[in-house]
C-alpha cells in the first residue's frame, strides 16, 4: 500500500444525524484557544476570544459513550460573555452547573453544603474529560444546513439516568421524567482538582434511580447554546 495511492482507500461515509431528543452519556473536551483573564478566573488557556463579535466561550467536543452512536461527536459553544449583555453567559453558566449535576450525581433540587461545594470548580481543567448525560438536538450552522447539538444536561431525577450512565441511549419521548424523594447522593471527596471518587452512597442512589416519582426536568440551556444574536 503506497501512502499516494488512494484507489483501494475506503468510500466515504455520510452519518444521518442523530436523532432529535435521543439521551445519550457523552463525553466532553474543551479545544482550548489560548484566552486567559486571571480577574475573571479564565485560566489555562481553555477560553476562546472572537475579536470580531467580542465574545468569550469553551469551544467543546462531546463524545458518545456506548449504544448505537457510540464514538459519534457533536460541537457546542458554551458562553462565558458576550459584549451584548449577560444573556449568553449566563445560559452558559446554566449549562456547566446541569454538567457539573449530571456528572456528579447531584439532584438539582439539593442545596446542601456538599452539593453547593460539588457544584463548584477551581478550574476549567475539571470540566474537560467530564462525563454526563445529554440530550441530544438539532439545529442549523451557518450556512443553514442541518447539525447535532447538546441541548441540555440530564440529571438523577430522570428515571433512566442509571441506565444512561451505562451507555444507553434513550428516545425521551418513550421515557418519562421522574424525581427521586430524597436528596443528596454526592459524597464530596478527598481530592485534587478534576479528580472525584463514586462513593458506596453514590451507586446505590443510581441502582435506585429507575424507582422515584414523577416531576418534570429542568432545562439548563437553549438547543442552540447560543441566542441569536451570540453568533
Amino acid at each position: 500500500m503506497s501512502w499516494n495511492d488512494f484507489n483501494n482507500a475506503e468510500d466515504q461515509q455520510e452519518f444521518d444525524l442523530i436523532p432529535n431528543g435521543t439521551l445519550a452519556k457523552v463525553r466532553m473536551s474543551i479545544k482550548p484557544g489560548g484566552f486567559d483573564d486571571p480577574q475573571m478566573g479564565w485560566t489555562g488557556g481553555y477560553a476562546t476570544f472572537n475579536p470580531t463579535t467580542g465574545a468569550v466561550y469553551l469551544s467543546c467536543e462531546f463524545v458518545v459513550i456506548g449504544g448505537a452512536y457510540d464514538k459519534r461527536k457533536v460541537w457546542r459553544l458554551i458562553g462565558l460573555h458576550s459584549s451584548k449583555g449577560p444573556d449568553w453567559g449566563n445560559m452558559g453558566r446554566s449549562f456547566i452547573k446541569g454538567i457539573l449535576n449530571s456528572a456528579r450525581n447531584l439532584d438539582p433540587i439539593d442545596n446542601s453544603p456538599q452539593a453547593q461545594q460539588a457544584r463548584c470548580i477551581n478550574s476549567f481543567a475539571e470540566l474537560d474529560g467530564v462525563e454526563f448525560i445529554a440530550k441530544i438536538g438539532k439545529e442549523r450552522d451557518s450556512q443553514g444546513d442541518p447539525k447535532n447539538t447538546i441541548s441540555i444536561a440530564i440529571t438523577k431525577e430522570h428515571a433512566d439516568y442509571a441506565n444512561l450512565m451505562a451507555g444507553l441511549e434513550i428516545n425521551p419521548a418513550q421515557s418519562p421524567v421522574t424525581s427521586s424523594s430524597s436528596t443528596g447522593g454526592y459524597a464530596m471527596p478527598q481530592h485534587t482538582a478534576g479528580q472525584y471518587q463514586t462513593s458506596p452512597m453514590q451507586t446505590q442512589r443510581q441502582s435506585q434511580a429507575q424507582t422515584p416519582n414523577t416531576q418534570s426536568a429542568s432545562t439548563t440551556a437553549s438547543s442552540s447554546g447560543r441566542p441569536t444574536w451570540a453568533q
